[in-house]
């Protein structure tokens, strides 16, 4: 089934206490790699920067598949336990590599939906994941400085993209910048000057959201070749 944008629907078994939840594919002719991309806390895979996200990456030759948290897919605003989304991101890893075929396979998401990949590919490896992406990794609550969210990151042993924008409120840059110097494999942080955790832009920026997000989408693109 196809829905909006040319994605294609399926759906992935999590666990007896999770259930299925529903994925999108977008895979576009002449892919060079598949990019797992989880929703953040308050919006699912239909959200406009996760469709938005998907059709950018799309005409740079990245797939993607977007999924539901089990939460969302029943439509509660409380989201999951940590071991329920961790094992929707594994669960989804699966179902990732069955679409992937000979694909390079990728992981990530947005602010929540990137931690939590992070977390389980700390907790033990995901099986041919190359590389994590992170759309505005969420390091810290709003105005509680701090980096113990993101401790955890020194133990992967994966290639790691940090898209932040410098106004983030969820991720200060000065604890963010350390913890990707101290990676198992090194990380990379590419700052959307006067974006916030979402990548809007203060009108004084001179740059238009699309344009923010042209560019951040053909950085994440150039990162998943670099490292296929």
């Amino acid at each position: 089934m196809s829905t909006r944008g040319g994605a294609k629907e399926i759906q992935f078994y999590v666990s007896e206490k999770a259930g299925a939840v529903s994925g999108l594919l977008l895979k576009p002719e002449g892919a060079r790699a598949l990019l797992l991309l989880a929703h953040g806390a308050g919006a699912g895979m239909r959200h406009r920067f996760m469709e938005d996200a998907a059709a950018k990456l799309a005409t740079r030759g990245i797939a993607t598949l977007r999924y539901q948290f089990p939460y969302m897919e029943k439509r509660t605003k409380r989201p999951d336990s940590e071991g329920v989304l961790t094992d929707t991101v594994r669960a989804a890893v699966v179902a990732g590599k069955k679409q992937a075929g000979d694909l390079p396979l990728f992981a990530g998401g947005k602010s929540m939906g990137g931690r939590m990949t992070s977390l389980a590919a700390a907790q033990e490896p995901l099986d041919k994941v190359r590389g994590l992406v992170f759309f505005g990794f969420p390091l810290h609550a709003a105005g509680r400085p701090g980096a113990e969210r993101g401790r955890h990151l020194t133990g992967i042993d994966l290639p790691m993209l940090f898209l932040q924008g410098s106004r983030d409120a969820l991720a200060d840059l000065k604890l963010l910048k350390p913890l990707c110097k101290q990676a198992g494999k090194g990380a990379e942080l590419f700052v959307v000057d006067g974006g916030d955790h979402s990548f809007h832009m203060l009108k004084s920026a001179g740059r238009s959201e699309e344009e923010v997000l042209d560019a951040i989408a053909a950085r994440a693109a150039q990162w998943m070749t670099q490292h296929s």
